[in-house]
């Protein structure tokens, strides 16, 4: 175990004192020994000792999820946010992709409108990411509909407009201060939408690059070339897994999770039904589904990570879909959402 500790080690560039590098040892130690069973378990999914193996659970959940549960915020939402968001089954489109059947699949990146897999690093920035990714999609040209702050923005846009644009997450961490966004202490892909709608929109991240940390606005760095707006956003109803698929076939969604789990520290690759609860804490974004041709338990959601390529599927999970739980597993069923570009 020693040996493949260092050799891990090697790999994550990592270089401890002898005291810490003990201390380190022994959680990795009992971290593999975890992976090695569940992996024993001849599961749809497998685990790895990936960047986050000589973290505890405790570490990782508290430096990597950022997603603040609006229960706190009610008030805020009801008077600021909720006059403002439109109704999901007004909108038109929707009532006429509910009225036909839905595609059995549904990728959004092999339409070009879904950006690269970023890292918010140690940093609960997730919910900014989350709300980004959504917005860039947004551009691609029409829609298909038939295929922790990275939003959805970069989707929508790119749906929109035909213009795959890499939009700046650190404009909402440094700029997104008047609501209940709190950049690494966390924040809701809803308050992001509505920052960006209220605001002229986001710049590219080449314009306002992340860095990790919580600034002050630099509104010199938000420049009118190549700024993405959008009119608006849709909350999707919730608990509501078929509404959540009618959504994602027009366009990616913002979505939050329980993702504080050991096999979601740690997963690797396959279909993830894993145990977690719905303790949403987590902002990611859908970008598709697919699965369930010959066997109903083999359904998925496509879904966006912000841990970077070397964590899942290249940045990737793919989580079971069409579960018996009303919230979806790990509750992504329950706060979904997604920008509105007219």
């Amino acid at each position: 175990m020693r040996e493949r500790y260092e050799q891990w080690l090697a790999r994550h560039d990592r270089l401890y004192d002898t005291k810490e590098w003990k201390l380190r040892f022994r959680i990795y130690q009992s971290n593999v020994q975890y992976i090695d069973y569940v992996n024993s378990q001849n599961l749809s999914y497998k685990l790895v000792d990936n960047k986050f193996a000589d973290m505890t659970n405790e570490e990782f959940r508290a430096k990597y999820l950022g997603f603040k549960k609006p229960s706190g915020i009610k008030k805020v939402i009801s008077t600021y946010v909720d006059q403002k968001r439109e109704d999901f089954y007004a909108h038109e489109e929707i009532n006429t992709m509910v009225m036909k059947n839905l595609p059995a699949s549904v990728d959004w990146r092999k339409r070009g409108a879904v950006a690269r897999v970023k890292d918010q690093g140690d940093c609960g920035s997730c919910w900014a990411f989350s709300a980004v990714a959504a917005v860039d999609v947004g551009n691609v040209g029409g829609r298909s509909g038939i295929t922790c702050k990275r939003s959805n923005v970069e989707g929508i846009n790119k749906i929109k407009t035909g213009k795959l644009l890499t939009l700046s997450e650190q404009q909402l961490f440094d700029c997104d201060i008047y609501s209940n966004d709190h950049g690494c202490s966390g924040g809701l892909m809803d308050l992001a939408f509505e920052y960006i709608k209220d605001n002229g929109g986001l710049t590219t991240e080449s314009n306002y690059p992340y860095n990790r940390g919580d600034n002050t606005c630099n509104k010199r760095k938000i420049t009118t070339k190549n700024l993405v707006t959008i009119s608006g956003y849709k909350d999707i109803p919730t608990n509501n897994e078929k509404s959540l698929q009618v959504a994602v076939a027009q366009q990616p969604v913002a979505v939050a999770i329980d993702a504080g789990g050991f096999d979601f520290q740690f997963y690797s690759e396959g279909v993830f039904n894993g145990e977690c609860g719905n303790d949403i804490d987590h902002g990611v974004a859908i970008v598709g589904y697919g699965g369930g041709r010959k066997n109903h338990h083999e359904k998925y959601w496509i879904v966006k990570n912000s841990w970077g390529e070397d964590w899942g599927e290249e940045g990737y999970i793919r989580m079971r879909r069409d579960v018996t739980s009303k919230h979806g597993l790990c509750g992504i069923a329950m706060q979904a959402s997604y920008p509105v570009k007219r």
